[in-house]
């Protein structure tokens, strides 16, 4: 659950850093010398925390505790933001930068499966202007998917953010929310070419150094999302049989994180949010009284806490660690 006064502090940490240009790590190809060297001349919406992805799902944070708590302390800050910032001039310069030849593969895959799940949470909430204006830049996240999944004959399973069904499992809750048949086949029928065939999964070699999503249970989590439920508990049977049993322990431990300074290996306290998400949504999706169902909701209990102990702190895990919690407490 995630009581008002947690709502409270994610949204204060949100606030602080969503329009903060600097410092900023920008993955840019200039095409010229016009070209803006500012943050918030190339992005004026999403300059802020540290990249592009970090402060859209940010924003995303923000109006999922705005739903959820609406009149918590903050609420007015978070409007007053909306108000300023998701409005039609600045989204059509985030659409521009988009368009420019040079940004086909700019934020892919994870920046649009974020910005689909920011689009899909603004949908029926409290201001339609906020939806309408981000509607331009939706669109083209939704094209980019759907010019781009027909053309990738393979996934991309690292841990970090190239991974495919991270990016599936998000945008599945656009097309959901939208009512988009067309897009929810797409995504369907990928995951299935993608990971249908997946057998015997052992985890090796997870966790890496600097990841921030499991790459097994990612995809376990993105077939739950995608497949019929009736056909899912099947899939995961012959995908991870070795659940429960010592083969499989390194899955089940917290990662252990070095120095949080160091923006690479905090990427490790994320793990521990992602995998209490994925463990809590694989558990919900076994019948009682399945064994798995009670090892995954321990497994969960245990990463969460160690996760949530590290939300803020230093700049390298504050300015997106909150809304891996947010995931885990709320979907």
């Amino acid at each position: 659950m995630l009581d008002q006064d947690t709502a409270q502090r994610f949204a204060n940490i949100a606030l602080g850093h969503v329009r903060q240009e600097f410092p900023n790590h920008i993955m840019h190809v200039f095409e010229g010398v016009e070209d803006g060297v500012r943050p918030s001349s190339l992005h004026p919406v999403f300059y802020g925390s540290f990249d592009w992805h970090s402060c859209v799902h940010g924003y995303w944070m923000l109006a999922r505790l705005l739903r959820l708590h609406p009149d918590m302390p903050a609420a007015a800050s978070i409007r007053q933001l909306f108000d300023d910032m998701l409005v039609p001039d600045k989204i059509a310069s985030e659409c521009a930068y988009f368009d420019r030849p040079s940004a086909r593969g700019y934020e892919r895959p994870y920046g649009w499966g974020w910005l689909l799940k920011l689009a899909a949470e603004l949908i029926d909430h409290e201001t339609p202007a906020w939806s309408e204006a981000l509607a331009p830049l939706t669109e083209r996240i939704k094209a980019r998917f759907q010019a781009f999944l027909p053309l990738a004959t393979y996934p991309v399973r690292v841990g970090t953010h190239y991974n495919t069904a991270f990016a599936l499992r998000l945008a599945a809750d656009y097309a959901s929310s939208s009512d988009d048949a067309d897009l929810l086949t797409l995504l369907q029928t990928t995951a299935s070419r993608w990971y249908g065939a997946d057998r015997d999964c052992t985890a090796w070699g997870e966790p890496s150094g600097d990841e921030f999503l499991s790459s097994s249970l990612m995809e376990a989590e993105c077939m739950r999302r995608l497949m019929p439920s009736d056909a899912f508990e099947p899939w995961f049977s012959n995908f991870m049989p070795s659940l429960g049993i010592a083969e499989l322990d390194h899955l089940m431990q917290p990662a252990s994180v070095s120095d949080r300074s160091d923006g690479k290996i905090a990427h490790l306290d994320g793990l521990n949010l992602s995998r209490a998400w994925c463990f809590a949504a694989l558990a919900n999706a076994l019948p009682e009284p399945d064994l798995r169902r009670r090892l995954m909701q321990q497994a969960a209990s245990t990463h969460l806490e160690a996760g949530l102990t590290h939300v803020a702190g230093d700049y390298m895990g504050e300015h997106w660690l909150a809304s891996f919690a947010v995931l885990a407490l709320t979907t």
